[in-house]
């Protein structure tokens, strides 16, 4: 009963205000304005209603309209008057020319056999006549830094495996960089003698913080290994790539910048502190 009777008071207290409101409309004066807006309004519909449609054209029946390019060759070509479309001779059935190899050759190229056996710090790119000219200011400004290099090439810079920077190196006497000539190598980049692959190409900063080694040395060591390479070998399992791709791959959190952690630690790089960590961690387990 008491739902009941508030029901009604709701009902009474809303048509009240509903009243109140069209009296102040009407005092007002809007009654007269919201029925002229409906009434333009129905009136712009009606008038959109009769707008006449453009009629539907169909371009089944109607002749094809083709250029004078296609129309002259069709009737040079063409004895009959048809028209006769351009086909490649793979689609007329004609063979193409064999490839004639050297005799006593046979298998890839000259170039490809380049390709595959050249090392990781000398790779072979096409490049332009535009894109093998750099301005003397810049050449001038990549040797102010012999870390990782100052100028930026995606073209002639060679990526770096932990830093992924493709820079020309500060080394003075790389030509690669220095003279832009694809057929050497960069010397401020190193490279695996196992795999010569890009998990061995590192430039000089990256090898002397995360690996504490240096470019000379390697560069002067024929035999020099990457950190993949010595641990597949079982030369030291412990000695890692500290990349943040390589120790995703382990399930490991990438260290970021961990040198200065290292050095207060006393560690001679990133490699070496990671390497004592996990020894550790090996040694708790047991």
């Amino acid at each position: 009963m008491g739902r009941l009777s508030a029901k009604i008071d709701y009902e009474e207290i809303r048509i009240a205000r509903i009243l109140e409101n069209q009296a102040k409309l009407a005092s007002l004066g809007l009654n007269k304005t919201l029925a002229d807006l409906r009434a333009v309004a129905s009136s712009a519909k009606s008038v959109k209603s009769h707008v006449r449609k453009a009629p539907k054209i169909y371009y089944s029946g109607m002749p094809l309209r083709r250029s004078s390019r296609l129309t002259k060759a069709s009737t040079t070509e063409s004895p009959s008057g048809h028209d006769s479309l351009r086909r490649s001779n793979r689609l007329r059935g004609i063979p193409r020319d064999p490839i004639s190899l050297p005799q006593g050759k046979v298998g890839v190229s000259k170039k490809n056999r380049e390709e595959e056996t050249r090392p990781a710090n000398m790779p072979l790119v096409k490049v332009t006549a535009l894109q093998a000219q750099l301005s003397p200011d810049i050449m001038i400004q990549r040797c102010n830094s012999k870390n990782r290099g100052s100028v930026y090439s995606p073209v002639f810079g060679i990526c770096c495996h932990f830093c992924r920077q493709k820079k020309l190196c500060g080394e003075e006497g790389c030509k690669r960089c220095g003279n832009l000539d694809i057929d050497e190598p960069c010397i401020g980049k190193t490279d695996c003698s196992v795999c010569h692959s890009s998990n061995g190409v590192l430039c000089r900063a990256c090898l002397k913080v995360r690996y504490g080694e240096e470019m000379d040395e390697v560069r002067a060591n024929k035999n020099w290994m990457c950190p993949h390479c010595i641990e597949e070998k079982g030369i030291n399992p412990k000695w890692i790539c500290n990349s943040s791709f390589c120790l995703k791959k382990r399930r490991m959190a990438p260290t970021g910048i961990a040198i200065f952690r290292a050095r207060e630690m006393g560690y001679k790089s990133v490699a070496h502190l990671i390497m004592d960590e996990l020894q550790q961690t090996q040694n708790r387990r047991r």
